[in-house]
């Protein structure tokens, strides 16, 4: 299968929208990319075109169900509906793409789910995770920042400032925050699937994140017995790539470079 530059894939029932820069995934090491809870390919903004520059690798950005132009999901999402993705949609998506070698670079959500796969299948084509501002347990900063983001949606302008991302911005904005602020979410826990993540990680985290604290980078430490490099960029938030684009790249590119298969250029 020879992928456009852009289109849908069916994945699950689900049409998901996808851009690819670069080599097909079949025939050069590829960077797969996974937004953020509120993200979607458009999102990414040309962070992927930078990522291709600089690592000269093959970059596929998907939009997940819910997300972007991808189709609606059911309200409410389930609990464990990024342990879904990691382990239900994700495998088959990369194999429709003809995923040979690669990364996954998940951001929040994103980095979540590519930590849940790493450590929940011994899939070789793997080289390595990069996880941006991971959750792998839920803090009190960061049910309190989900918590205000409510009222913001439903007091301004948001939802319309979001339109421009999502095809049906409440299903996105409500299937996020909801089960994020659902009490019996306080008790979702990944530290188990990090004990049997196999390949190299990298973790880029800004010091300043609102969504989250140092602690959750530690536990990655603690918890993966793979080598762990840590990146904390001071005066960053919750979003380094879109913050402190050019660091953050730096951080991929060298890990990208010490870890595909196949020479790759940097910038």
């Amino acid at each position: 299968m020879t992928l456009a530059a852009s289109g849908f894939l069916t994945i699950d029932g689900a049409q998901l929208e996808y851009r690819l820069i670069g080599p097909q995934p079949s025939d050069a090491p590829c960077i797969v990319l996974l937004h953020e809870g509120l993200g979607s390919v458009g999102l990414w903004g040309d962070f992927p075109d930078k990522l291709q520059a600089a690592t000269g690798a093959s970059v596929f950005a998907y939009s997940r169900a819910g997300y972007g132009a991808s189709s609606p999901v059911t309200l409410p999402r389930p609990l464990d509906y990024m342990q879904r993705e990691a382990r239900e949609v994700l495998p088959t998506l990369l194999d429709a793409i003809g995923f040979q070698r690669g990364l996954l670079v998940g951001h929040s959500d994103g980095a979540s789910i590519a930590a849940i796969y790493a450590g929940s299948r011994a899939d070789h084509r793997l080289d390595g995770i990069v996880l941006i501002a991971p959750h792998v347990i839920v803090e009190d900063v960061s049910v309190s920042a989900i918590a205000a983001i409510k009222t913001t949606y439903e007091t301004t302008d948001l939802p319309a400032r979001l339109a421009r991302w999502h095809k049906d911005v409440d299903n996105a904005f409500r299937g996020w925050n909801g089960a994020w602020l659902d009490p019996a979410f306080r008790s979702w826990d990944i530290t188990t699937e990090l004990a049997y993540i196999r390949v190299p990680v990298a973790v880029i985290q800004g010091v300043d994140d609102q969504y989250g604290t140092a602690r959750q980078v530690e536990i990655i430490q603690e918890e993966c017995y793979c080598p762990v490099e840590v990146a904390m960029l001071p005066k960053v938030g919750h979003s380094p790539h879109r913050e402190a684009p050019e660091a953050t790249l730096r951080v991929i590119a060298e890990f990208a470079a010490a870890t595909l298969p196949a020479p790759v250029s940097q910038t």
